[in-house]
């Protein structure tokens, strides 16, 4: 019966969670502003409320839009992206079809431009091809090989170092069992030696 309750009310509680204003923002008649707030993309907020029709998102330091962010938010009228220093890899895909969806009387790709790689830097993001962000991508990827490569090099480096290391001490190891066996080996010849001599002093003196 409790589990039936939680679950009746799980709607009502996500429904508060939905219409709340977004910590930093301010939110006034269905418009939701969070712009000159020094947002970053891991500091942006995860939702916003489910009535908004504006939403103010510029001047702030974002690089990238999470992933379908504002897809939810189906009485969106009008976003301001402007004044970021949007990162054109393959993490501009969602805001370059954000900005594709929207009408055309909309200026909201105005002043969104790309900062980074360095051959798509001032680029408007709306107008980049697929051509430009798959390179971009494979120009990634590219990156990530190498450094893979770097560090399975520095990997097998280590490997041969501990290698000759390892036989450096088998080596020592074989010569000192070698005069440690040495030695026991005179010992034993010294004491035996000594006993034949002290027998046939003994054998000499009882003659």
């Amino acid at each position: 019966m409790k589990g039936f309750l939680l679950l009746c009310l799980l709607p009502l509680f996500g429904g508060q969670r939905s219409s709340a204003c977004p910590h930093l923002c301010s939110c006034h008649d269905n418009q939701v502003d969070c712009s000159r707030r020094a947002l970053t993309s891991s500091t942006l907020p995860t939702s916003f409320p489910a009535g908004t029709t504006s939403l103010r998102l510029h001047d702030n330091r974002l690089t990238s839009l999470p992933n379908g962010l504002l897809d939810d938010l189906t009485s969106l009228r009008s976003v301001s992206l402007h004044g970021n220093p949007w990162e054109c890899d393959c993490g501009v895909l969602y805001l370059r079809a954000l900005l594709l969806r929207q009408p055309p009387a909309l200026t909201s790709h105005l002043g969104v431009n790309c900062s980074s790689p360095l051959g798509l830097r001032g680029r408007l993001v709306v107008y980049l091809t697929e051509k430009e962000v798959l390179e971009s991508c494979h120009y990634w990827y590219c990156d990530l090989a190498l450094a893979s490569q770097v560090c399975l090099f520095v990997f097998v480096l280590l490997q041969a170092a501990l290698l000759v290391v390892l036989i450096v001490f088998l080596k020592r190891f074989e010569r000192l069992s070698k005069e440690a066996k040495r030695t026991r080996e005179e010992s034993l010849t010294a004491g035996e030696n000594l006993r034949e001599d002290e027998y046939a002093l003994l054998k000499d003196s009882s003659i």
